[in-house]
């Protein structure tokens, strides 16, 4: 690591063959989609790579270096879990409603009408206005919490009276 510190390629690139099978069985124990441990140990060389100026020769490499590896894990995992919440796989196309726009607008109208008024703003508020959660609890006078459950309880009531 100290002649790679100094710009010694090659000493980087066997540091790097060194390293690189730790770095995978240390990210395929923590990263479950096998589809993506290529490219967070990737990701993780490459953190490493930049970093290496943090690196002090008087102490241990092989902390540095893991902590760097959790790091890089948990930003990945941070980012996928963030995409995911919106993007959820179905396993089958839900079933049509109606034949026609008419009538789903009926249904959707009428199920809107059996929403509470707190039910109605919280909707409101968070998907057609577009606030956060927490936002939208400010606007509305409530918690966070109770935005939540506002939120929840008018797509369950949705749902239920489109599904009849």
């Amino acid at each position: 690591m100290e002649r790679a510190q100094n710009g010694d390629k090659e000493a980087f690139h066997a540091l790097f063959d060194e390293i690189g099978p730790l770095i995978t069985r240390f990210v395929r124990r923590r990263v479950f989609d096998r589809t993506e441990v290529d490219d967070v140990c990737q990701e993780a060389l490459i953190a490493v790579f930049k970093s290496r100026h943090t690196y002090q020769l008087t102490r241990p490499f092989e902390p540095w270096l893991f902590a760097i590896v959790r790091n890089v894990i948990a930003a990945f995992l941070q980012r996928n879990r963030r995409h995911n919440r919106w993007h959820e796989p179905i396993s089958e196309i839900p079933e049509t409603w109606a034949d026609d726009e008419s009538s789903l607008a009926v249904e959707l109208r009428d199920g809107l009408d059996q929403l509470s008024a707190d039910q109605l703003e919280a909707l409101k508020l968070t998907k057609v206005s577009g606030f956060s959660i927490a936002d939208a609890a400010i606007r509305a006078g409530t918690s966070v919490g109770s935005m939540k459950v506002r939120v929840h309880r008018a797509y369950v009531s949705l749902k239920r009276s489109m599904q009849r």
